[in-house]
């Protein structure tokens, strides 16, 4: 593949499992694992590889989110809700009031499930959680997370691979159709 950034002495691209966790804490608005699962599937046996990569990125982009939090807040916080799908002041007001109560598992809840994790990650830098339970919270609930997925990729891959293969059009389109919906959603939504 061209066009791609690589490890040294990898035979495969890593653009994709490193590049898009280490923003997406931040930013970016498509979960990590919608570019580890074709990963996964276009290398088998390197799926557990894919996961620790993305793991580690995921976690270095919590931290990137946790800086803007705790340095940049001030002047980034307008832009954050005004351009960032989900990232509302009804949202982070609601999750102020779960983290003077709960604290590091929000992170870790965040982390292993579809809630947005960059909402939780700038929160805890804006909230002043302690650094260490913040790292811990987010290296588990990611790295579960995504070896789950290439666990499931691992075992259930090929089968997978060929279908997707057949109907990769069609299944590129709906992606872009939910995609879609999912921003109109979110901009609606607020």
């Amino acid at each position: 593949m061209t066009g791609h950034c690589r490890l040294p002495n990898a035979s495969y691209p890593a653009f994709g499992s490193v590049c898009s966790p280490s923003q997406k804490p931040a930013f970016f608005p498509i979960p990590p694992d919608v570019l580890l699962i074709p990963l996964c599937l276009g290398g088998l046996r390197k799926a557990f590889t894919f996961a620790f990569i993305c793991s580690v990125a995921s976690v270095l982009g919590g931290l990137a989110g946790y800086a803007i939090g705790a340095f940049a807040w001030d002047g980034l916080s307008p832009w954050f809700f005004q351009y960032v799908p989900g990232f509302t002041e009804a949202k982070f007001e609601r999750i102020q009031v779960w983290y003077a109560e709960w604290g590091w598992p929000l992170v870790f809840l965040a982390g292993f499930s579809p809630i947005p994790y960059k909402i939780f990650t700038i929160a805890s830098g804006v909230l002043g959680m302690a650094l260490l339970p913040f790292i811990l919270a987010s290296a588990v609930s990611r790295s579960a997370r995504f070896f789950l997925v290439a666990a499931l990729v691992a075992k259930f891959g090929e089968p997978m691979k060929d279908k997707i293969d057949k109907h990769f059009n069609l299944l590129a389109l709906l992606f872009g159709l939910l995609l879609v919906g999912g921003f109109l959603a979110l901009k609606f939504l607020r």
